[in-house]
């Protein structure tokens, strides 16, 4: 089996087992695109190649002796830079944190690392994480491996950079308002906003909050599930962790056959969608149709769902960073330090009309997927963007007044409590990646999955890969 750094992580997996190839080898592999490409879209940060070469060759040791394995053993992996890896950097970007190196490591990395993963660094992230485009003051901005001069999006833009570059098979995430879903649409590459609880995040100093989940992206669906298998999964600290699904028969495109497929292209109007990625949009209901699929124009009513994200978003920031706010303000960007300021003026009847608003609106989710069994709409309501901006200046017209203008086609879907994925769905005509996304019942991930498995046979996108010359891309 020839294994190239587009292979896909099962195939490098597979290889490993079989001895095809080694741990180090494929480390080296890794490493070589990494050096090539890596200073072009800056993606991987904080990089410990000595101590990945040492995790290799153990690595190796181990597949020697005969001993069992974990089903990531011996595959390069990079974690999202507010993930902590005991030994590693969390730099989140910030300057206050440059000095950070965590001894322990958190649940997601625990359960990776302890899956036989070889950890060589960081992807990188917007400062703290806030924001979906990645620049920071400590890294630099990361940018589109399709495009240089556009945006990777973000908060997980380092981690679809990567993947999309070709420099790990596979990556964490996280999102709160789309942090694992615009950047894969972005990138060409598949994010997963899971069920929250699928993934439980500690620590965690909100653990009632629904609004923030870590997730697997991937370049395939396979892969991603892979991942998914491996951070899934209850954990006592986390009372709202939900067990595993168990696992149900594969869809395949025959399996679309009859499934209800609810499509639209701004929730009832309530956010603008650029022209590029509604026509990619429409061209959605034909590919279901095509399959058998029975495909309608309907969408939740949810008018409401951006003052309720907005709400209990500013309040989750005084909650994580409300401390760093008071101490360090001039350290912290200003659109970050404006978000934590809209908490300090928030009344407790604010955020409790909030929280009773979101299970009304979780409420009409519930009872739009028993007419649907999927939903699908944009994921972005742009294409990526130039790096240089913080936020687009305007979606079709319309001004943005702050950096979730552009990302209410995501942070809406964040506030239904359903798991969505971000699945490649084509091009531009200037070449730039579009991703559609797909809304499942809360609790169905893994028929998610299936569904998003099948669409990535009806129109295979993702298949597409950017080549990297001369600080250029070109699909």
């Amino acid at each position: 089996m020839t294994i190239d750094h587009y292979s896909t992580a099962r195939e490098m997996l597979a290889a490993l087992r079989s001895k095809d190839i080694s741990a180090r080898e494929l480390l080296d592999l890794h490493t070589d695109r990494i050096a090539q490409v890596n200073p072009t879209v800056n993606a991987l940060v904080s990089l410990d190649l000595d101590r990945a070469h040492a995790t290799a060759a153990a690595a190796d040791a181990q597949t020697a002796a005969g001993t069992p394995v974990g089903p990531l053993h011996g595959l390069p992996f990079a974690f999202k830079d507010t993930h902590d890896v005991a030994g590693f950097p969390t730099v989140a970007g910030s300057p206050l944190l440059v000095d950070n190196v965590p001894e322990t490591s958190e649940l997601i990395a625990e359960r990776v690392t302890a899956a036989g993963a070889v950890t060589i660094g960081k992807t990188n992230v917007p400062e703290f994480a806030a924001g979906s485009h990645t620049f920071n003051p400590v890294f630099g901005t990361t940018t589109n491996p399709y495009d240089p001069t556009k945006s990777a999006g973000g908060s997980s833009g380092g981690a679809a950079s990567a993947l999309g570059a070709g420099l790990v098979a596979l990556a964490d995430g996280s999102d709160m308002g789309g942090s694992l879903r615009n950047p894969a649409s972005f990138c060409n590459v598949v994010g997963l906003r899971p069920t929250p609880g699928r993934v439980p995040c500690w620590p965690n100093s909100a653990p009632w909050d629904a609004l923030v989940t870590q997730g697997p992206m991937a370049r395939n669906v396979d892969d991603l599930e892979l991942l998914l298998s491996v951070i899934s999964g209850p954990d006592a600290r986390i009372r709202s962790s939900l067990s595993a699904e168990a696992l149900a028969p594969r869809l395949g495109v025959a399996g679309l056959q009859g499934l209800r497929v609810a499509v639209s292209a701004d929730l009832n109007g309530i956010f603008p969608v650029d022209a590029p990625v509604r026509e990619i949009h429409d061209r959605q209901s034909s590919i279901f149709a095509a399959a058998g699929a029975v495909v309608a124009e309907d969408a939740p009513s949810i008018p409401d769902a951006e003052w309720v994200f907005r709400t209990l978003r500013a309040w989750r920031f005084k909650i994580d960073l409300g401390d760093r706010a008071d101490a360090t303000p001039e350290l912290l960007k200003p659109s970050l330090l404006d978000n934590i300021r809209q908490a300090d003026r928030l009344s407790a009847d604010d955020i409790a009309k909030a929280m009773v608003a979101q299970a009304d609106i979780q409420n009409r989710a519930v009872d739009f997927f028993t007419h649907h069994d999927i939903l699908v709409m944009p994921v972005s309501q742009v294409l990526p963007f130039d790096a240089e901006l913080e936020y687009p200046a305007a979606v079709d017209g319309r001004r943005c007044d702050d950096y979730l203008d552009w990302m209410t086609s995501a942070l809406t879907v964040t506030v239904l409590g359903c798991p969505s994925i971000s699945v490649p769905a084509g091009f531009s005509a200037d070449g730039l990646p579009v991703g559609v996304q797909i809304v499942a019942a809360p609790g169905n991930d893994l028929f998610l999955l299936d569904v998003a498995r099948a669409y990535e046979q009806l129109n295979p996108a993702g298949a597409t890969r950017p080549h990297l010359l001369d600080g250029a891309a070109h699909v």
